[in-house]
């Protein structure tokens, strides 16, 4: 009996009814969408909202055409093959500044504006050349010319470097640490570009080179060896016919370090023989506490 009412023609009727208006609701939503999507796409296309020029600024050594292309690359078509990628709402900033810090790593700082509200202003900071890295082998000739590339004040490697006589920078040799704090991670090219040299103590070393020329001497490169150790050699100056050079270790503390050297500078035997006698200095060694040991050829 009760199926039989459910199964009434006229319920039966009603639940069509039902249906249709359902789905009338649902091909008005859609349309709807499709409506406002449409509309949306047409004003991301309005020249009034897209970006029709692009300006580099603050660039001194990478060439701004090669830049313009990379962003122009970036902003070039749709966003689901309807959205204008040029948009001044929406344009891929974060994309754009990632591609540049990927392709030039001599680009420190990328910011981005928008300038008359249709200009897009790219404004570059470039990484500073103060050292050069020379690999992980240090060379003991002039003339085989190492492979070097710039190293910033944090130790970060970022260019290739030209081949300078003499000493232009301060040079640095041993590994590179591929660690990047770079999100695009390391250089698929084989180079070093992206990665640093020695990144936990390099400004400490930095700071205790200064502090060596601060005391009189003249630093010149460093070497850091895969046995834990820092070679620093100094200039050997017209008649040495060797580099001098400081040994110290890896974890040492540098201020304690460079004092126990200025000390030792300043005392007798060490004193009289550094000055009359640095051409024959090979090395003065802090490797041992608050002892300093040096040794001069006969």
């Amino acid at each position: 009996m009760n199926r039989n009412v459910l199964n009434s023609p006229r319920l039966l009727e009603l639940k069509r009814h039902r249906q249709k208006a359902v789905w009338g609701k649902i091909f008005i939503f859609l349309l709807g969408l499709l409506a406002i999507l449409a509309l949306l796409a047409y004003l991301s296309h309005l020249d009034s909202l897209n970006i029709s020029e692009v300006q580099i600024v603050g660039n001194k050594v990478v060439d701004a055409g090669t830049i313009k292309e990379v962003v122009e690359q970036q902003i070039a078509g749709e966003y689901l093959w309807f959205f204008s990628r040029t948009n001044i709402l929406y344009y891929p900033g974060d994309n754009i500044k990632n591609e540049l810090w990927n392709k030039f790593k001599r680009l420190k700082d990328i910011s981005l504006s928008i300038k008359n509200n249709k200009i897009l202003e790219v404004f570059l900071t470039e990484r500073v050349a103060k050292f050069m890295w020379c690999g992980a082998v240090l060379l003991q000739t002039e003339t085989e010319n190492p492979k070097c590339y710039f190293l910033d004040e944090d130790g970060y490697i970022f260019d290739e470097a030209p081949y300078f006589s003499g000493e232009v920078y301060f040079k640095f040799y041993g590994s590179a640490d591929i660690n990047i704090d770079n999100p695009l991670g390391h250089s698929l090219t084989g180079e070093p570009f992206g990665s640093y040299f020695f990144k936990q103590n390099f400004k400490r070393l930095v700071s205790f080179k200064d502090i060596l020329i601060g005391i009189g001497l003249k630093p010149v490169a460093t070497y850091i060896t895969d046995d834990g150790n820092i070679e620093i050699f100094l200039s050997k100056g017209v008649f040495s016919a060797t580099e001098p050079k400081i040994i110290l270790k890896t974890d040492s503390d540098f201020q304690n370090v460079a004092e126990n050297l200025e000390a030792a500078l300043t005392t007798e035997p060490l004193q009289s023989q550094f000055k009359n006698k640095y051409s024959s200095l090979q090395y003065i060694d802090l490797r041992f506490g608050n002892k300093v040991y040096d040794k001069f050829s006969p």
